[in-house]
């Protein structure tokens, strides 16, 4: 099971819309798929169409990561309707901010990891839709991951936040997790006609060189149009929304080579 992290310590970039792409492509290919709301906006768990009803929520996880919670905490998206495959939400909540201090004690930060372990075999690929901070959720879920992506947008403000970002996941990597790595920056919004776009992606590929990774997501409306109405962006009609599903398979696949992980669909992924 690679566990990823969805990151970003500025708020407005997308990362949300970044974790529900790759969720969408990792369900299309037929990965065995967990999302993780981590994030107290819970934004994940209403893009995915969760029917929260009977189900506890990752506050209750954090609280007390044992099997039987986790396993309650966890609920299939209404994505699988009528469609085979697997892709859960480990359902996110506003209560998740009372776990989120500046200060968090060792015990406390393994706790998703703890969590995750006893679901480690019914997955293939778990995403964490991380809170935009530094936090202790976003360390608790660097803690339980093997790769973070970075989610930025090419501005001034949000270059700085990448910096921070890669500098903290290696803070952590040396400090507490020597198998995290940074997955790379994911450039989302792009607008390939902007200068100042075109002058701040070429100030990350100074910056972080390969680390900047292929494609560049542009901004999109089939993105907030499959978002709204709570459905894959795979099964969004349009070629706005087939342009995006192939942004965000390219976007997987790096994410399946950095985990070695096996295709499950390599004659369809040789043929495209």
């Amino acid at each position: 099971m690679h566990v990823l992290s969805v990151s970003s310590l500025k708020g407005g970039v997308g990362k949300t819309t970044v974790t529900l792409g790759l969720a969408s492509a990792a369900f299309a290919k037929g990965l065995r798929t967990l999302v993780v709301d981590l994030d107290p906006q819970s934004d994940v768990s209403t893009g995915m169409d969760i029917d929260i009803a009977g189900h506890l929520n990752v506050a209750d996880v954090l609280a007390s990561p044992k099997e039987k919670i986790v396993r309650s905490a966890i609920a299939p998206s209404g994505w699988t309707k009528g469609r085979p495959g697997t892709v859960d939400v480990l359902i996110g909540s506003p209560s998740s901010i009372n776990f989120d201090g500046p200060h968090p004690s060792i015990k406390d930060i393994w706790k998703l990891e703890e969590a995750l372990a006893h679901v480690e075999s019914d997955y293939d690929i778990v995403l964490i839709d991380c809170p935009p901070s530094l936090n202790a959720l976003t360390r608790t879920a660097w803690a339980a991951s093997d790769r973070v992506a970075v989610v930025t947008e090419p501005g001034l403000f949000s270059v700085a936040a990448a910096d921070r970002a890669l500098r903290a996941i290696e803070e952590i990597r040396r400090g507490l997790s020597p198998r995290l790595q940074p997955l790379g920056i994911v450039v989302n919004r792009a607008r390939v006609q902007s200068l100042e776009h075109q002058f701040r992606i070429k100030e990350l590929r100074d910056m972080f060189g390969p680390l900047v990774l292929s494609p560049h997501l542009p901004e999109r409306t089939s993105l907030q149009q499959a978002q709204g109405a709570a459905k894959p962006l795979h099964m969004w009609p349009g070629d706005n929304a087939q342009e995006m599903s192939r942004n965000f398979d390219q976007l997987l696949l790096r994410v399946m080579r950095a985990a070695r992980m096996e295709d499950p669909q390599p004659a369809a992924t040789a043929a495209q």
